[in-house]
């Protein structure tokens, strides 16, 4: 009997310790049906946390809407007017930018609305969720924050589950936005729809992509990049698809953007073209699924290629290091603004053909004196925009670095504060004044080859090297803020690349006041070749980014990394 008890106290005793080693178990999303358990308080968590970007998002696309309805009329006044920039959509380089071109044939403003702006709608959809996906799946996982969540009541699939959920609520506002305000410009109601719709579903294709890629690899820019990558093969299936034909080709159905373009809004609306987008959505969310079932938390399917046993001399010198960290951003902005100046290049031909009924407004945006130098004024502006895009890009990765805490093991070395984060700046600014220089370079070749003039190609490219100053001021402003109140690098930057959208495309358009073009570094420099090269203005705002730099690595070497 001692031993019958002690057994049955033994199974008692054991029986007490599994039960609460099984409610834990099942608490913690060991049990059936826990995969999602937490699912609604991450979802709340992350709409929480994406209170001012995803609003920022959505009320993007909707000023986009409203600005595009308020500009036509404005643009193109008459039938007359509109029926005279038909041939900036129609032509081949045209719908490269575009889209199919469909409706041209008896253009109204929603239908021009529909065919030359609509595409980009879609186009920032596709990257608003990319940038949603990763920043709240392989982001979270990267810097170890997931794990402190998966540490407490929630499923293996709570995480990506919600971030999907807040996916389809986003861009089904998204949808509401677009839709609603297209229709309260005077645009027909269904073709609204449908364009609200294909930006909704276009979204959640990238939505459903980007996890895919994010269960690939281990790191949040080669999710994003992968992404990204597949967005680009997208559009330039696209492009040639459409490039190919009036209405578009074979290639224009193998683009997810080409889809949502092929309902026709205003013209055939058409609803079977988005049933692709839903099965791609779908597919690629259940994708994720199991693919982050098949892995091991943290870790991804595609194994990270082990670096060299032993680094290069270069990587002993902080200019190497920050050109090695720096590369990346420098290659992919780089080789996109190239290759879009120089399709810039090749429109100036159908810029020519079409200036001679072009309307007095679309004359008066590029030049009313000469239209080839007013394009080519607008391209160096243009190009100098996105160049100062990518140095805010460019160097938000300081604060990323402090903030993983790589910089305390460079600075734990004899690098000081100055060398470290003067090699970063170093090697944006280098790398922007080189994308200037090769971007007008291709562009200039592009221009002089469709139009047959050579004298072009010195125009064009001091057009691109007569904005470095401007750039530069962009470096020296994120410069100055990482410095002293690091935290408003990227809102300030991007706000000042945005103003500098803003005057450079619209200042005339919108009638801005003087006070807010100045506010531009571009409005202090000459427009080559329209205007004539002034020294003192490009000198003045270059000593000026030297000064904020300088500034800005004072404030550096005072503050608490």
């Amino acid at each position: 009997m001692t031993g019958s008890a002690m057994t049955g106290g033994a199974m008692t005793g054991s029986a007490m310790t599994a039960t609460p080693t099984a409610r834990r178990e099942h608490e913690h999303g060991a049990g059936p049906g826990s995969a999602l358990a937490g699912t609604g308080t991450l979802v709340r968590f992350f709409l929480r946390r994406d209170r001012i970007k995803l609003p920022a998002w959505v009320g993007g696309l909707g000023l986009f809407v409203v600005y595009i309805g308020a500009a036509l009329p404005q643009l193109a006044p008459t039938e007359e007017d509109l029926a005279a920039v038909v041939p900036l959509f129609t032509q081949p380089v045209g719908r490269m930018f575009t889209g199919p071109a469909l409706g041209m044939d008896a253009p109204t403003f929603e239908r021009f609305f529909a065919a030359g702006y609509a595409p980009y709608l879609f186009l920032l959809a596709a990257l608003m969720n990319i940038m949603l996906v990763t920043r709240h799946t392989r982001v979270e996982e990267q810097t170890g924050r997931a794990e402190l969540i998966r540490a407490s009541v929630t499923g293996r699939h709570s995480a990506l589950t919600a971030t999907l959920i807040v996916a389809a609520i986003t861009n089904a506002l998204a949808c509401v936005v677009v839709a609603g305000l297209a229709v309260a410009t005077g645009f027909a109601p269904l073709g609204s729809l449908l364009i609200g719709l294909g930006t909704a579903l276009t979204g959640m294709t990238f939505a459903g992509i980007s996890a895919v890629t994010a269960q690939l690899s281990a790191y949040s820019r080669a999710a994003a990049g992968m992404a990204g990558l597949v967005l680009g093969v997208s559009f330039i299936l696209r492009a040639l698809g459409d490039m190919a034909a009036v209405g578009g080709s074979a290639l224009s159905w193998a683009s997810p953007l080409g889809w949502a373009a092929q309902t026709a809004p205003y013209v055939y609306d058409r609803w079977w073209p988005l049933l692709p987008l839903v099965v791609v959505a779908v597919v690629g969310s259940s994708a994720a699924y199991v693919l982050q079932s098949r892995r091991d938390f943290g870790a991804s399917l595609l194994a990270p290629r082990p670096g060299p046993a032993h680094a290069g001399r270069f990587l002993g010198h902080p200019v190497g290091l920050a050109a090695r960290l720096q590369r990346g951003a420098l290659l992919g902005w780089g080789a996109a603004i190239v290759v879009l100046g120089a399709v810039n290049g090749a429109f100036t031909d159908a810029m020519l053909s079409a200036s001679q009924d072009m309307p007095q407004a679309m004359q008066d945006m590029f030049g009313a004196q000469g239209l080839v130098g007013g394009y080519v004024a607008f391209l160096g502006s243009f190009v100098a925009v996105l160049t100062a895009a990518y140095v805010v890009y460019a160097l938000q990765s300081l604060w990323d670095e402090e903030g993983r805490g790589r910089a305390d093991l460079v600075l734990a070395t004899p690098v000081s504060r100055v060398s470290w984060a003067g090699a970063h700046l170093a090697v944006v600014a280098a790398g922007a004044v080189l994308i200037l220089l090769v971007t007008g370079v291709l562009t200039a070749l592009a221009a002089a080859g469709v139009t047959g003039d050579v004298s072009l190609v010195g125009e064009v490219i001091a057009a691109h090297l007569g904005a470095v100053p401007a750039v530069l001021m962009v470096l020296g402003i994120c410069a100055l803020l990482y410095g002293w109140v690091p935290r408003l690098t990227a809102p300030v930057g991007w706000a000042v690349v945005a103003l500098m959208f803003l005057v450079t495309n619209f200042a005339d358009l919108l009638d801005l006041p003087d006070w807010l073009r100045s506010l531009s570094p571009l409005h202090h420099l000459a427009a080559l070749p329209v205007e004539e090269f002034a020294v003192v203005p490009f000198l003045v705002v270059t000593v000026l980014a030297g000064i904020l730099v300088a500034v800005g690595l004072a404030g550096f070497r005072r503050r608490q990394v």
